[in-house]
């Protein structure tokens, strides 16, 4: 009994750094890098700090072509990549670079290179390339794959090789996706030396607005201000019924600003919320979903969303403020919706909220109010027309202004370094999934591959929107299984949105780059391939598939909203007034608290599973849209709603006095 004790008590205890870097490691690729020792470590260092040096000098004077800024950014991203990251993970020595890697490295920084050399000769011989320039363009190809391997994991390089080959073999291909097949020198030439592969559209984005807004984060990160998120959402939300879990929902909704990572804003936040949870009595699997499915959300939470949308507003031709406000409201039910289940399980369960002394001096946390200036600052440039470059640059500017307001957040000239470094490390894992994400996008291009995939899709689906919104739904959670956001959001929106826009009643292009961006996201927390709720249970030291089907059930309104804003845009703001907009959220929002309550099995008290059974399905007619769905709606939970607080009474007045 002693040893059971024992046990329980080591299970509340928090995981020390050693501990959450390793969880990082095993479900982020990005943090699974070397830890050099040595002259390498102070190479690295200065090479990554001179990558970020140089994306702020480009950005500022701009005096690079397109093609060979972007093969640049290419060579820093290479280069880092096979000198931080191991071909194999866990093995011995892992800390030491090979001479083989050295080699990778510098033919790395050489292919970007060969570009920044040969500009001229390359631009002046297009189509008509030489020898040295195949192999150029090959040893390239052959590189990103091996990257994007090590960085960013096997689905993306696995579609990435699939796609060459059909490129390849397109003779050979059957039905509806043959083609005459493209030669080899065809295909590196698409690949490397024109603007539809590699150094396409999607490593144009990272190496513009992607790098710096992670050097935002990185920069802000420095300042503390992710610890003040921690005592910011504890003094707002700590005291409310199941305190804990709610600071969770707030603190990763605001870590997403800095974090492009679901896992590893699990771990940042985690690692504090999750043993507050436990300790307050949740169940592990419990509080390692809501975390899970908090950080995951952080993704879609303007202003700073994750990476992929950027590439949205390049795709889609719209402006990424726009992008930002379309996806405000979603975000604000998503947040919602693992709210109210939340408080309905402190509520059955009877948790209470924290106490005073549990909770940050209110005084402390406003005096550090200042350090939300630069998110506010960069809300107000985006939204005021600013290009996202300019007001990334303006951003980072803003926080070394503000740090400087106190000498707890002041940064010193190695703080500034540091930031620099961090946030070249950061973005290598984007450098490798848009690089090897362009090669599909060659391929679709090069092969017509994306319309005839749309097509087939519009084919089995019979042209109806639903069955074609289930089938991108299914095709984006296993694409997102495993791959990350950006990756599986380059893919899915160039083969499966083409379909919905192509339908015979077509979903707006906004909205159909969204709902394949959203089940991209929600992937993250989805069974079998669940990284972030199994990072979380790592933390919380639960069962991982269970805590993976928890995150699901916690997340529910992740797979309803989109759903919701394709046959509602309004939910977008597309094409409405500000009336409709309120309406369909005020309508939306008392949906989710009907599926909430019946999902978890109480509201106002115990519901049996006939009364679950009713609220889950009056809670989906308010939030489809449809006035007869709204009215039937309101018209069951608000009986419901009754009843309940009937019964309450009368069980409040048969009690003795």
């Amino acid at each position: 009994m002693a040893d059971n004790n024992k046990t329980s008590e080591l299970d509340k205890q928090p995981l020390n750094q050693e501990q959450l870097e390793e969880i990082m490691g095993q479900y982020d690729r990005d943090f699974a890098y070397r830890r050099l020792q040595g002259f390498m470590r102070y190479f690295t260092f200065a090479f990554a700090v001179l990558f970020s040096v140089y994306q702020l000098y480009v950005s500022f004077f701009t005096p690079f072509p397109d093609q060979v800024h972007r093969a640049v950014h290419l060579s820093f991203g290479l280069g880092l990549i096979f000198l931080l990251y191991p071909a194999m993970k866990r093995r011995k020595g892992h800390n030491q670079i090979p001479w083989y890697d050295y080699i990778f490295a510098l033919l790395g920084v050489g292919v970007g290179l060969y570009w920044f050399f040969n500009y001229e000769a390359l631009f002046n011989r297009i189509g008509n390339f030489n020898t040295t320039d195949f192999i150029v363009g090959g040893i390239a190809i052959i590189l990103v794959l091996m990257a994007a391997l090590r960085i960013v994991g096997i689905p993306i390089v696995a579609i990435a090789v699939a796609f060459l080959l059909y490129a390849y073999f397109g003779e050979y291909m059957p039905g509806f996706l043959e083609h005459r097949g493209v030669s080899v020198e065809r295909l590196i030439s698409q690949m490397y030396f024109t603007s539809e592969g590699i150094l396409g559209t999607p490593l144009a984005v990272s190496a513009t607005f992607i790098f710096l807004f992670i050097l935002f984060g990185s920069f802000l990160d420095r300042t503390g201000v992710g610890e003040y998120f921690n005592d910011f959402s504890l003094w707002i939300a700590g005291r409310r019924i199941g305190g804990p879990a709610k600071v969770t929902i707030f603190s990763s909704a605001l870590q997403g600003t800095i974090s492009g990572s679901s896992v590893a804003n699990v771990v940042t936040s985690g690692a504090f919320t999750i043993p507050l949870m436990k300790r307050l009595g949740y169940r592990p699997e419990f509080a390692a979903a809501v975390e899970a499915s908090s950080s995951t959300g952080g993704q879609i939470m303007p202003p700073v969303m994750g990476a992929a949308a950027f590439l949205m507003a390049e795709f889609t031709d719209t402006p990424y403020s726009q992008i930002a406000l379309s996806a405000m409201i979603p975000a604000i039910l998503f947040f919602a919706g693992i709210w109210i289940m939340v408080h309905f399980e402190a509520k059955r369960l009877g948790l209470r909220g924290l106490r005073s002394d549990e909770l940050p001096k209110s005084k402390e946390v406003l005096q550090k109010l200042y350090l939300l200036i630069p998110i506010i600052a960069i809300i107000g440039f985006l939204m005021s027309g600013f290009s996202p470059l300019r007001s990334a640059i303006y951003g980072i500017l803003s926080i070394l202004v503000v740090a400087s307001f106190r000498k707890a957040s002041r940064m010193s000239f190695n703080d500034i370094l540091l930031a620099l470094e961090n946030g070249a490390r950061s973005a290598l894992g984007v450098v490798a999934a848009t690089a090897c994400a362009g090669i599909i996008v060659g391929v679709v291009t090069l092969t017509g591959i994306g319309l005839k995939f749309a097509n087939g899709l519009l084919d089995l689906s019979g042209g109806m929107l639903l069955p074609t919104l289930l089938m991108t739904m299914l095709a984006s959670l296993v694409l997102g299984m495993g791959t990350p956001t950006t990756a599986n959001y380059i893919i899915t929106s160039t083969i499966a949105a083409p379909a919905l826009v192509a339908l015979d009643v077509p979903v707006p292009l906004v909205a159909a780059h969204m709902f394949v961006f959203y089940f991209g996201i929600v992937a993250d927390i989805t069974p079998p391939v669940a990284l972030a709720s199994f990072a979380a249970s790592g933390i919380a030291k639960s069962k991982p598939m269970k805590t993976g089907v928890e995150s699901t059930r916690v997340a529910i309104a992740a797979f309803i909203i989109p759903f919701v804003f394709v046959y509602q845009p309004e939910l977008l703001l597309i094409d409405t007034t500000w009336y409709e907009a309120v309406f369909v959220t005020a309508t939306a929002m008392i949906g989710m608290i009907g599926v909430g309550a019946g999902l978890i099995g109480y509201w106002m008290r115990q519901m049996n599973w006939i009364e679950r059974i009713i609220a889950v399905a009056a809670g989906l007619c308010l939030i489809v849209p449809g006035l007869i769905t709204d009215i039937i709606g309101f018209g069951v939970l608000g009986i419901m709603y009754i009843i309940q607080l009937v019964q309450n009474k009368k069980h409040a007045s048969s009690l003795p006095a």
